[in-house]
């Protein structure tokens, strides 16, 4: 998306950022319930000093905001499997951050684990910070302390969309996660079935503090690794990662929980800002709301091309975001710019082609229509 910081300072809507809204949603909870409920963020060497700057503004909130930093690993050059830094590239581009999975040990080595131990906390509830679905829900922690489960992973219904999304599987007696990367090229065909692997992991997990800390004392957390090529400054690199729902199979009583699809609200590209931050939405004490008067299921299927692809010049390319209440998907292509106050309907494409530039008039209505430079208009 084009950011050069943390991500979690991109605005949502109204000035508040990803961050803005993490902190109302626990500050309206600690209000309710009489609590202290601490929001711990783990950076990585990339973002920890930008976070800490960011931070600053929540310091007269009441909220405790705890920061801790995840391990950097060494990047491996491709051709021979050496140490990138060992070979003379000893800036930050010769290390990495190894993926979410190193939150266990991180927690253990930054001492957070022992410091939230000593106040007391029993679970943590975990969640990628771009996921405006990933709430505290009081139900299943209730859940999780009625049955002493150590871990648990927040599965969902699995759509066309989310194909490659891993899976819960029973293996060896116990509960596991099954990634795509796992899956023998003749059998992807069925990972990806609908019909035979229903749910898929939305990364909201909750923990037992203790279970940790007994599974990384124990060095017990052997999960899988992910290798992950990449290319930098020209150089072919691998870095080793692993993923924090594979530690699911080391836990006691580990089960997976089917939860509704608006608890799994990531934004991982422009298509899915443009939903939160349109009329399909609301927000309220920092919890993105699903708008009733959608009355279908699914989330319209968004397609921009790469002109929209980094957060800048997707905002400077709308004078105000679409209502798009109504709408079942849009693919819009090349140097497009919206106005204000358009209303998008049912199946609506827009194309501007190479080296013309697209500029489609306020309060403008598409419904079912194809739109190309001039612009033209034409019912689909």
């Amino acid at each position: 998306m084009g950011c050069t910081g943390p991500k979690t300072v991109i605005e949502v809507r109204n000035g508040e950022t990803f961050l803005d809204l993490i902190v109302k949603q626990i500050e309206t909870l600690n209000s309710k319930y009489g609590c202290n409920v601490p929001l711990v963020l783990m950076n990585s060497f990339n973002t920890h000093d930008d976070t800490l700057k960011i931070v600053e503004k929540y310091q007269n909130s009441g909220l405790q905001v705890k920061i801790f930093n995840q391990s950097q690993y060494p990047r491996m050059v491709a051709e021979d499997l050496m140490p990138w830094p060992a070979k003379g590239q000893t800036d930050k581009s010769g290390w990495y951050p190894p993926g979410h999975g190193n939150v266990f040990d991180a927690l253990q080595n930054s001492g957070m684990l022992a410091e939230l131990l000593a106040e007391g906390k029993e679970y943590v509830f975990i969640a990628n910070s771009d996921n405006l679905g990933a709430t505290v829900d009081l139900k299943i922690l209730k859940h999780l302390i009625h049955n002493q489960n150590e871990y648990c992973m927040e599965v969902t219904p699995k759509t066309l969309a989310d194909v490659k999304g891993g899976t819960l599987i029973s293996y060896e007696g116990r509960v596991q996660l099954l990634e795509i990367a796992q899956v023998p090229d003749e059998h992807v065909g069925e990972f990806k079935s609908i019909q035979k692997f229903k749910i898929f992991n939305t990364n909201n997990l909750w923990v037992n503090l203790k279970a940790i800390k007994r599974l990384v004392e124990a060095d017990a957390l052997n999960m899988e690794i992910i290798p992950n090529p990449k290319e930098v400054d020209g150089v072919k690199v691998l870095q080793l990662e692993t993923a924090a729902g594979a530690a699911i199979r080391f836990f006691d009583k580990a089960i997976g929980i089917n939860v509704p699809r608006s608890r799994f609200l990531p934004v991982k590209a422009t298509s899915d800002l443009l939903l939160v931050q349109s009329d399909l939405y609301t927000i309220e004490d920092g919890l993105v709301i699903r708008n009733p008067a959608r009355t279908k299921a699914e989330n319209p299927a968004i397609e921009l091309s790469s002109e929209f692809k980094k957060v800048a010049d997707f905002l400077k390319r709308f004078k105000s975001i679409p209502s798009i209440l109504h709408l079942d998907s849009l693919k819009v292509t090349g140097d497009v710019w919206f106005g204000s106050g358009i209303v998008l309907k049912g199946k609506v494409i827009v194309e501007a082609k190479k080296g013309e530039k697209l500029v489609l008039p306020d309060d403008l209505t598409l419904e079912d229509q194809l739109v190309t430079v001039g612009p033209t208009y034409s019912s689909l």
